[in-house]
């Protein structure tokens, strides 16, 4: 946790706010969120599907940036009621305009692997 009054705190929503690039990196960086959103490209997935595409992610981790990307809009969970109930996530149209820009990276990222 950062503390909401810190001066790195201030820093990065100043850095954010000034720079798109680092706007989006705050959405959609770290480890497990680009994995996450590269595995919804092809459309939605039920939560052990999810699971199951990202072996060494903890249920605790999942949980955690499935709720933020939720929270950033870039994911929509969706409850299905049947027996037994199930929860399905897919893009928003938000994150589907991201894909062009993870297609990118995925690309420089397989041409530079060996740097």
């Amino acid at each position: 946790m950062i503390k909401e009054t810190s001066t790195n705190n201030e820093n990065r929503k100043t850095i954010t706010l000034a720079c798109p690039i680092s706007f989006v990196l705050e959405k959609i960086g770290g480890r497990w969120k680009p994995i996450i959103l590269w595995n919804l490209r092809d459309g939605k997935l039920r939560y052990s599907e999810l699971k199951k595409a990202i072996p060494p992610i903890t249920e605790k981790m999942l949980i955690q940036h499935l709720k933020q990307l939720e929270a950033d809009n870039l994911v929509v969970r969706k409850v299905i009621e049947i027996m037994p109930p199930h929860v399905e996530y897919s893009l928003t149209e938000p994150g589907v305009e991201l894909l062009p820009a993870l297609n990118v990276l995925a690309d420089w990222g397989i041409r530079n692997h060996s740097l």
